[in-house]
């Protein structure tokens, strides 16, 4: 039945009015899904940069809405440390992935425990952010990039140098070319030891021990500087890789190394990445040698800089970090809510970090084995 305007009723005719009137008002109302946190499960707490996460400030862009882990001891300890409540633990992954449909999971297990990660994440279409390395051995990232890959979910990488203004300037300077064509890479990562500074001890436990580590200061430390020396070189692969280690405090590390020195080669280029668990203290520092300038950092925030041969060395002042690569997290956030497309060269890239594992690979055949290993 059609209703005559002219007979249409003093009441009708309010609430013809009202209603664009309401809806513009709730337009106004409406929050952003952009400003809504992500959804975040943790799983795993035996990884110590577990803490990280755990002790972050609440900026609001993300929300830990469950946490899987068996060890319930270890769950409570760090739930009266983080004062966060025991009804986010979960003893079984899959049950805190059901439960609480996280849209990506942070991962502080062993590194042998990651693909069995990606194979319960990846299915049900849920983002991932690996702790480094991104596996214990190129076979595990070749079956975790299929499962990524098909399930069209990001698979990403942590290491604690990637959210360094040092490290962010040597890139920028790399990709500018003020370096010009870079001759030598040099990567010292480490500190004293994993038992020496204290580690938690269920941390302690699969650190050391090859089955569930990969390695030990080779893989733990060697990881950074083959990530970093990836980057720097635009993810070209190196030709060739020389691996040697050590066993200086076999009454410690009885299973695993704590002495790793890796040699890089590339068709013009060489990146010598140092790592051990035998350094007078913690380091993570590089140093990059050009045809035109070399660069030096020192930490996170302290770098040289050397153009020419006439002028001394000086300070070089980092550009801060910027919203969103600030940290690992509110990088996720953005990855996930589709505001930042991932450069397959970035450090926590998959593309990357398949290149780093090969190089990994390469290093522990070339122990092993006694000889160079030649990539292809």
């Amino acid at each position: 039945m059609r209703m005559n305007p002219n007979t249409m009723s003093w009441k009708a005719l309010i609430l013809v009015l009202l209603i664009p009137m309401a809806l513009f008002g709730q337009e106004e109302n409406t929050i952003d899904s952009s400003d809504s946190p992500i959804k975040v499960g943790v799983i795993g707490l035996v990884h110590s940069h577990v803490h990280w996460i755990l002790g972050r400030e609440d900026i609001g862009d993300i929300e830990i809405v469950g946490i899987a882990e068996p060890n319930i001891e270890l769950a409570q300890r760090f739930a009266e440390m983080y004062n966060f409540s025991m009804d986010l633990v979960y003893r079984d992954v899959d049950e805190m992935l059901d439960s609480t449909n996280p849209e990506a999971v942070t991962v502080f297990t062993r590194i042998s425990d990651h693909l069995d990660v990606v194979q319960k994440s990846a299915p049900r279409g849920i983002h991932m952010l690996m702790e480094k390395p991104l596996a214990v051995s190129l076979n595990h990232a070749k079956q975790m990039k299929k499962l990524a890959d098909f399930h069209k979910v990001h698979l990403l990488t942590n290491y604690e140098t990637t959210w360094y203004p040092t490290t962010q300037e040597i890139l920028r300077m790399s990709r500018d070319s003020l370096f010009g064509d870079v001759r030598k890479i040099i990567v010292r990562d480490g500190h004293q030891g994993p038992k020496e500074i204290g580690v938690d001890r269920e941390f302690l436990e699969w650190l050391v021990d090859p089955e569930f580590n990969g390695a030990g200061a080779l893989t733990d430390f060697g990881c950074y500087g083959a990530n970093l020396s990836t980057a720097i070189m635009g993810n070209q692969k190196p030709t060739s890789v020389t691996a040697i280690t050590q066993q200086i405090k076999p009454e410690i590390y009885d299973k695993v190394d704590d002495e790793a020195t890796i040699i890089l080669t590339y068709p013009k280029s060489q990146a010598i990445l140092q790592a051990s668990w035998n350094w007078t203290f913690s380091r993570k520092d590089m140093e990059v040698y050009g045809l035109n300038a070399y660069s030096r950092t020192v930490d996170s925030n302290l770098m040289y800089l050397r153009e020419n041969e006439q002028n001394p060395e000086r300070i070089l002042e980092p550009t801060s970090l910027e919203t969103p690569f600030t940290d690992p997290f509110e990088y996720l956030a953005s990855v996930v809510r589709g505001e930042v497309k991932v450069d397959s060269k970035d450090l926590s890239s998959l593309e990357n970090n398949m290149i780093v594992m090969e190089i990994l690979d390469a290093a522990m055949r070339s122990v092993r084995e006694g000889r160079t290993i030649i990539l292809r």
